[in-house]
């Protein structure tokens, strides 16, 4: 029987390295509606501050393709995301 000690020393080692910075996840208006947006599954999505979102302006779901959702989410699903560059609404997809 072999003692653990040399897997949870490679889990801490493999926890301390340095990360790069990211904005992988953000708060964002998704439907009207402020939620976080994660760009991995395995990330820690941020804790949202109430905020104001735009209105959600009328318009028809576009038909996206099936896709496989990533790996550690359950469902994709077309959604409304505010874009703060153009200032407006833009349809993405969006997995949680």
């Amino acid at each position: 029987m072999t003692s653990p000690a040399p897997r949870i020393l490679t889990i801490l080692l493999v926890a301390s390295l340095p990360r790069a910075a990211s904005a992988a996840c953000e708060c964002r208006c998704v439907d009207g509606v402020v939620q976080p947006v994660c760009s991995y599954a395995w990330e820690q999505p941020p804790i949202c501050a109430p905020e104001v979102c735009p209105i959600v302006p009328p318009s028809v779901t576009p038909v996206m393709p099936p896709t496989v959702p990533p790996v550690g989410t359950g469902a994709c699903y077309p959604a409304e995301v505010f874009d703060q560059i153009s200032g407006r609404y833009v349809w993405q997809r969006v997995c949680e």
